[in-house]
């Protein structure tokens, strides 16, 4: 019978990358972790673990290893959700982790409905884009993520992750000012024109900058991209200021009227996808099911204010 701690710091080296990182997470010396981890491959009998340089990683006798040891660790999810289910009053801590449109827009009205329903849940939610929020998400770092997905741009779908639709997102291009004669041409060629523009875009990395610069490459320029920042109240501000062009999405304005003049994209790109990810052995966990019924709840109420 293998160590069930032991085990989980393995998957933790797999997700994590370094002895480090793992000893960080979890608040071990990292020379203790190698000591479990060795006791670990005496079990086994096998080797588990070779050098790369300075840093290890994993033999393929461990990958078969933490394949199994996800499986347990899903079941054991799904006990404790069945466990949570059969109580009356729900308690504990909920982790949440929101990009910044969907943490204004949807997350303090989600909030307040769980508040009400259940003042004994904990609710802790971080700031973080998608691109870090999900490998976190399959580390345990969170409980849940709101995620977004760019049209032509498909989000990678890691197995033991489950996903639910919240709501199709529209995006625009955002301009200080009506664009006069270039707009009367159609989305395309009013796109074309702003090739000498400055831009804001997130950044480098980012799903967002990856499908706005092929949408300006599609349409035929390289946009002059002069500030990056994945605060998209400050994309909105610059635009407001007449110091850059950008795309916005519709959770940006929290449901208030647009400051700058929109525009319609060309067809295929108007609109993004939001949803929430939560591992498989914990979305029948009676806080994640309240917490999605929250979410779409506030999806609703403003739906109705829009």
């Amino acid at each position: 019978m293998f160590d069930l701690h032991r085990l989980r710091l393995l998957r933790e080296l797999k997700h994590r990358g370094t002895l480090a990182a793992v000893a960080a997470a979890l608040s071990y010396a990292p020379s203790s972790v190698s000591q479990q981890l060795s006791q670990l491959e005496a079990e086994v009998g096998v080797q588990l673990l070779e050098p790369v340089g300075r840093r290890v990683r994993l033999t393929a006798q461990a990958e078969i290893l933490v394949s199994h040891t996800e499986a347990v660790l899903e079941r054991l999810e799904r006990a404790q959700a069945e466990i949570a289910a059969s109580l009356t009053d729900l308690s504990g801590t909920l982790r949440i982790a929101s990009f910044q449109t969907a943490a204004l827009a949807l997350v303090p009205n989600a909030l307040g409905l769980l508040r009400d329903r259940h003042p004994h849940l904990r609710v802790h939610v971080t700031h973080m884009e998608p691109e870090k929020a999900l490998p976190a998400l399959q580390a345990r770092d969170f409980d849940l993520v709101l995620a977004e997905e760019y049209p032509g741009n498909p989000n990678p779908r890691p197995a033991g992750l489950e996903q639910q639709d919240l709501l199709d997102d529209p995006l625009h291009l955002a301009l200080p000012e009506p664009a006069g004669a270039a707009a009367a041409d159609g989305p395309t060629a009013l796109l074309r024109s702003l090739a000498g523009h400055p831009w804001v875009m997130e950044p480098e990395g980012t799903a967002a900058r990856h499908w706005a610069m092929t949408l300006c490459r599609n349409v035929g320029f390289e946009p002059d991209v002069r500030f990056e920042t994945t605060d998209l109240l400050l994309h909105q501000r610059l635009v407001e200021d007449n110091h850059a062009a950008a795309f916005l999405p519709g959770l940006v304005r929290g449901g208030q009227p647009p400051t700058v003049t929109l525009h319609q994209l060309p067809r295929g790109q108007r609109t993004r996808r939001i949803f929430t990810v939560v591992r498989g052995g914990s979305s029948r966990h009676p806080a994640v099911r309240a917490c999605r019924n929250a979410l779409l709840h506030a999806v609703a109420l403003r739906s109705g204010r829009t």
